[in-house]
């Protein structure tokens, strides 16, 4: 009498004899099916103390590298105000507009946590039917405090 386990070891082989027959007995006609990256990895165990620990840090180090990319208090102020002092004449309204070469110039000037931000994709995303192609400064800022 054979065991579950034996019994599900022997289902598994007969599986794959029979699958491999089916499929023309060769392991893969593509070689580069082994370089796909592994992306998934279970959770560890309650009992896993290590790997639980491991994961926490790792955690732990990721968010921190995280939060020194976003913009703190002053660098959000900073690029308001260069932002105000860029704008492009006339105003919509009450709204402040700037072109894209002050765009650009306030990129230069934001510092290196900013340059993400100035880019033309951004621009054009934020592009709406103004006459003299120019973005909202609100709309920008805004949308740096979103995904900064």
């Amino acid at each position: 009498r054979k065991s579950e386990q034996e019994l599900k070891d022997e289902e598994m082989e007969l599986f794959t004899k029979y699958y491999m027959e089916w499929k023309g007995g060769k392991k893969s006609d593509n070689i580069s099916y082994a370089n796909i990256p592994r992306f998934y990895y279970r959770l560890p165990a309650e009992d896993e103390i290590l790997l639980q620990k491991l994961r926490e840090e790792s955690r732990a180090v990721f968010l921190q590298r995280k939060s020194r990319e976003l913009l703190d208090n002053e660098e959000l102020q900073n690029l308001w105000f260069l932002l105000d002092k860029h704008q492009t004449s006339p105003m919509i309204g009450e709204e402040a507009m700037i072109n894209y070469e002050n765009f650009l110039k306030v990129g230069e000037k934001a510092g290196p946590k900013c340059k993400q931000f100035f880019t033309a994709k951004i621009f054009a995303k934020l592009l709406h039917n103004d006459p003299y192609g120019r973005i909202s400064i609100m709309q920008f800022f805004n949308y740096v405090m979103r995904k900064g």
